[in-house]
């Protein structure tokens, strides 16, 4: 009698992929984009043309009528997808389109008040049959994460945690520790958007946190040009630009779909070429 082989989990997409690039001496581009921003069709192409072009993973924003860190680009094109009347299922139906199309993991990013009251097993299932490989919750304390964490695990689901300039370093140790998937470092305080200029210790604060834990560190927030992607990926092992292609996305809404997907495809490309440096 044979036995039918076991699934992997959906954190071996994003495993595979970290894997992957150390065997080819790169580093990750992680860009994120809103779900339904425009429109959820377009998120779709958007996505799929993100992988073509080389992005190594994606954050897939989920609306949410008060974000807690995120900058004025961010937060307006949360502002339009709600307008337009985009929901959590149509988040996972964007997310369930994509991942069957492209093998580069898409992970949520997602307010902890979404989940909570979605209630936590059936958000976790529906990412899982969307083909999420995990999540970004950045208002979830670690002193409150216990049961998304235990789900997440159960169902293999990176839950990627994040610590920021201010984390005082006994903090950030144990949320190094139990963050998987990859560690989020916010390279500065305050909110998102692109920035001119990387802040001071990072480099230092990158390779200290890569002592705490033994998965991948990528570096967010103020990250915007191939010059900052090449200098950050000098340090971590992976890059997250988020602003600066949702005001592209944006300013080429007015354009056909497939001329903004083309515009898109081409800033990333010279992103991800960034990274191969």
């Amino acid at each position: 009698m044979t036995t039918a082989p076991t699934a992997a989990p959906p954190i071996a997409r994003l495993q595979a992929m970290f894997a992957s690039n150390r065997a080819a001496g790169r580093k990750a581009l992680a860009p994120f984009v809103t779900a339904g921003d425009p429109d959820t069709a377009t998120s779709v192409a958007v996505l799929e043309a993100l992988a073509h072009a080389g992005a190594s993973l994606c954050e897939l924003g989920v609306p949410y009528s008060d974000p807690i860190a995120d900058g004025p680009v961010i937060q307006a094109s949360y502002t339009r997808a709600l307008a337009a009347g985009v929901s959590l299922a149509d988040v996972f139906d964007v997310a369930r389109q994509a991942s069957a199309r492209v093998s580069m993991p898409i992970l949520a990013m997602v307010s902890y008040s979404i989940v909570y009251r979605r209630g936590i097993d059936r958000f976790v299932a529906d990412a899982v049959a969307a083909g999420l490989s995990g999540f970004v919750v950045p208002d979830l304390p670690l002193e409150e994460s216990d049961d998304l964490d235990a789900a997440c695990s159960a169902a293999g689901l990176a839950l990627v945690r994040l610590v920021t300039p201010t984390t005082p370093p006994d903090r950030a140790e144990a949320i190094a520790r139990r963050s998987t998937g990859f560690l989020y470092c916010v390279s500065v305080a305050g909110v998102t958007g692109a920035r001119t200029e990387l802040p001071a210790g990072l480099v230092e604060r990158v390779n200290w946190l890569r002592s705490k834990t033994s998965v991948p560190i990528i570096v967010g927030f103020g990250i915007s040009t191939p010059e900052q992607v090449r200098a950050v990926a000098g340090v971590a092992d992976g890059v997250i630009v988020g602003s600066a292609l949702v005001r592209l996305i944006a300013e080429s809404s007015s354009l056909p779909r497939e001329q903004m997907v083309a515009s898109v495809s081409r800033s990333i490309a010279e992103l991800a070429a960034a990274c191969h440096d």
